[in-house]
């Protein structure tokens, strides 16, 4: 299959469009259009996981933390883009979805959830969407509204969910005054003119956007076509990153420990704030948890499981009577990448997909 039609069902698992701002999420390095029969799946995209895709023969990496996040300058053999470089010279894709994958339903942050056994549960924080969709408007003349139309459809403008080609038409009237040495397609220079027109509504995606003003231009029957493009603001959905819910039945805290463990399968993480005490309410974030602390305080979490949490944040949590338990950053990510596994190998079976075993945290207890 092409990677391609990977990159739309893992848009479709965690939809891009949720990720968080500052993030770097989707297709980093590869052609849409190579094909690809093997994909490894990891955390971190590093030498040990490039080696062991290379002896897999996976054509697609599928790495949870984006490996290209702040812009690069230059792309060599050698230095910080030395594994990007080497999977675009063999021809080797990769596609994070992070955060996208925090806030999708079963992703992340709802995986560490279940384990957990959180009922009744809502996102930390609503998600804000980024656009990626724009609304063309232009004004045509009568005699050439089929013509532009389907130049502008035939570039990648009007597709709404499962509808093509879709617009919305206006009659009108158009004037202008063209200056010397203009060569106006109705009327002359130098005449204010009068012109029946129809003014076209329609909606393109950010990729397209390009390609649809190009044909808009070439078939546009005006020397200087007028047109309006827009960012579409995104429809809210209700998700969000990081969960907070109920427990089945009150725990002790000091107890609570053992089960966090025992769910991620971790021998020890780093336990602050208070302990003593029974916990009801739980909030996750997998990962650093530091941007949602005080939306579990908010949320009056009795215990904050992360994957990490700066210093003066623990402090911060102890005092307002909360209990953190820290499993390392990736301990907090891992465990989510067998559902997204088996969600894609289900949705492509044409595609094999394997967890890397080169994939570990980088920290330990010694």
């Amino acid at each position: 299959m092409q990677l391609s039609e990977v990159v739309a069902e893992l848009d479709r698992i965690a939809p891009l469009a949720d990720a968080e701002s500052w993030d770097n999420v989707g297709l980093l390095v590869g052609d849409p259009k190579q094909s690809v029969t093997r994909a490894l799946v990891c955390i971190d995209y590093t030498p040990a996981v490039a080696a062991e895709a290379s002896a897999a023969g996976c054509e697609l990496v599928i790495a949870y933390h984006p490996p290209l996040f702040k812009p690069l300058t230059r792309v060599v053999a050698g230095g910080p883009s030395a594994l990007v470089f080497d999977a675009a010279r063999r021809g080797v894709a990769i596609y994070s979805p992070h955060t996208a994958l925090d806030v999708a339903d079963g992703g992340t942050n709802d995986v560490l959830a279940d384990l957990l056994g959180l009922q009744d549960r809502r996102p930390l924080r609503i998600a804000e969407r980024r656009g990626t969709q724009h609304k063309l408007v232009t004004f045509v003349p009568r005699d050439k509204v089929e013509r532009v139309s389907e130049a502008l459809f035939e570039a990648g403008a009007g597709q709404i969910g499962e509808y093509a080609r879709c617009s919305f038409r206006t009659d009108g009237v158009g004037t202008f005054l063209g200056e010397d040495g203009t060569h106006p397609a109705a009327g002359e220079a130098g005449q204010f003119e009068r012109v029946p027109e129809v003014k076209i509504e329609t909606v393109v995606p950010e990729p397209c956007v390009a390609r649809v003003l190009a044909a808009l231009r070439a078939t546009h029957p005006y020397e200087e076509p007028a047109f309006d493009l827009q960012q579409l603001a995104a429809p809210p959905t209700g998700r969000g990153i990081g969960r907070v819910g109920t427990l089945a039945r009150p725990i002790e805290r000091a107890a609570f420990v053992s089960e966090i463990k025992r769910a991620l399968n971790v021998p020890h993480l780093l336990a602050a704030g208070v302990w003593d005490g029974p916990a009801c309410r739980v909030a996750v974030c997998a990962g650093a948890g530091d941007d949602l602390l005080d939306a579990a305080i908010s949320h009056k979490a009795d215990v904050y499981v992360t994957g990490e949490l700066r210093h003066h944040d623990a402090l911060k949590a102890a005092a307002h009577g909360m209990a953190v338990a820290c499993t390392l950053h990736s301990n907090s990510e891992r465990v989510a990448l067998p559902a997204l596994i088996e969600k894609l190998t289900q949705a492509l079976p044409g595609l094999t997909v394997r967890l890397a075993a080169a994939d570990v945290e980088p920290f330990a207890v010694q």
